[in-house]
């Protein structure tokens, strides 16, 4: 039976529910009774994936049977992604599930699943896996964005304060790793209930070993996530990390907030790359600047630059008669 909602969950092109749907003995006799509020119950948030799952519900209901969809099928083909992967467990769950019966045990965990899927999704993170009390998340697929890693530590911190404020009998505490890289993701693995999308490349792994570098209510994350990020977070840098599974130390740091950074431009620029072969370009700025010792200000309010040889500053505005005036300096400067 399990098999069989899980088969018309891959003909819908909405495979990655159906460890929820087995998890919750969501089978074929169950499934045609299913309300729009039993799948905000199983963590499904999407609108179009509820519509979706209702219209085919609804034809159920009609025919009696789980039949062939005509719904589109999802590609099952792989592809090569940047991705940035997240790790998140719950801290204590094998104390948990001695102090609690089985069912009560289940409830605390599918209101965690429920807690951590809803909160990744505002950051357009993807649930690939549930594992026990730990949640397998990509952020990148299967919607690329230019800022994904961003997304995720956000999502990371989210989740943090959204699991530690989760009505529950007993405060929740979770640890969370992030690594970025390329990998090849799509490949659906497995049968039936079983069946995911797999992620092939060492960014999971990096990501589970980050993960288990965290201590609880904390965030850990790699190198390439570090660089994308920028300056956006305050970070402290733990070092290189002996892992498991890598030949060389891996750096790793530990997310502690958003930074004050002034913008994101800020943040997000490197100070420390050079120019390469601009020197013609530099010459004429260097003449120039040469000229007036105490020359150069930058503001964050519109001015580009600010002459003052005699503390009188002359603003030079981002409008056009500004930048008129600034490149007949230069050409009177070459």
């Amino acid at each position: 039976m399990a098999d069989n909602v899980a088969d018309w969950l891959h003909r819908l092109g909405l495979e990655q529910y159906a460890p929820v749907f087995a998890a919750n003995d969501i089978d074929a006799e169950v499934l045609p009774e299913l309300t729009a509020d039993d799948l905000l119950g199983l963590g499904i948030i999407s609108i179009g994936h509820r519509r979706k799952l209702l219209a085919a519900i609804t034809a159920l209901r009609r025919d009696g049977e789980i039949a062939p969809v005509s719904a589109a099928v999802t590609s099952s083909e792989a592809e090569r992604r940047q991705l940035s992967v997240m790790f998140c467990d719950l801290v204590g769950s094998t104390p948990l599930s001695a102090r609690y019966d089985p069912e009560d045990l289940r409830d605390v965990i599918g209101a965690y699943h429920r807690c951590v899927a809803d909160t990744v999704a505002g950051f357009a993170g993807f649930v690939a896996k549930y594992m026990g009390d730990g949640v397998l998340i990509y952020f990148g697929y299967p919607e690329a964005h230019e800022d994904d890693a961003e997304r995720a530590v956000r999502a990371g911190l989210a989740v943090i304060d959204a699991v530690g404020r989760l009505a529950s009998r007993e405060a929740l505490n979770v640890r969370l790793g992030i690594a970025s890289g390329l990998v090849v993701v799509g490949d659906l693995i497995g049968t039936g209930a079983a069946q995911e999308r797999g992620v092939v490349g060492e960014t999971p792994n990096l990501a589970a070993r980050l993960q288990a570098l965290s201590t609880p209510n904390t965030l850990v994350i790699g190198e390439a996530t570090r660089r994308q990020i920028g300056g956006l977070f305050d970070l402290e840098d733990l070092g290189p990390q002996a892992l498991a599974g890598f030949a060389e130390p891996q750096r790793a740091w530990r997310v502690l907030g958003e930074s004050g950074e002034v913008s994101r431009f800020e943040a997000l620029r490197s100070g420390t790359t050079p120019l390469v072969g601009r020197d013609e370009e530099l010459d004429p700025l260097t003449q120039l600047t040469a000229s007036f010792p105490r020359s150069i200000q930058y503001r964050n309010h519109g001015t580009v630059l600010e002459f003052c040889p005699d503390n009188t500053c002359e603003g030079f505005s981002a409008s056009g008669g500004s930048m008129e005036a600034m490149a007949n300096a230069f050409r009177m400067a070459a």
